[in-house]
């Protein structure tokens, strides 16, 4: 993505791509704090990292799930990160075996921590 749109703006539209609704949802989230914290934090994130036209979404959304898999640290984004990356292309079986592998690297309980993530985000996608 280019920046000729606000910050905010194209992060909220990223968002919108990855997830429909994940605009309002975010935001609501946010709400208590200053205006300023969503554009610093949304548009670092999601317009000047995400956005960049290196590695296409679809590979972006793979590995920010592999990553937030390792962490353990991060259900709620690991979860929506999973429907996201379903929403770019990725299969059920690819996110199993992405899980898979954060067992090797990031040890059993990241991985059940991941499984759980995944079996919300798998019935979340079927429910929509």
């Amino acid at each position: 993505m280019s920046r000729t749109v606000e910050p905010l703006s194209q992060a909220m539209a990223l968002l919108e791509k990855l997830e429909p609704g994940a605009p309002a949802t975010v935001q609501a989230n946010l709400d208590v704090f200053p205006p300023d914290v969503a554009e610093l934090v949304l548009g670092y994130a999601f317009a000047d990292i995400v956005g960049r036209d290196g590695i296409d979404l679809r590979t972006r959304e793979m590995l920010t799930v592999a990553m937030l898999a390792a962490m353990g640290t991060a259900p709620g984004q690991l979860e929506f990160h999973m429907r996201a990356a379903m929403n770019t292309g990725v299969t059920r079986e690819k996110i199993v075996e992405i899980v898979l592998q954060v067992s090797v690297y990031a040890g059993v309980p990241a991985c059940m921590n991941a499984i759980s993530a995944a079996k919300k985000a798998f019935q979340a996608v079927e429910e929509s």
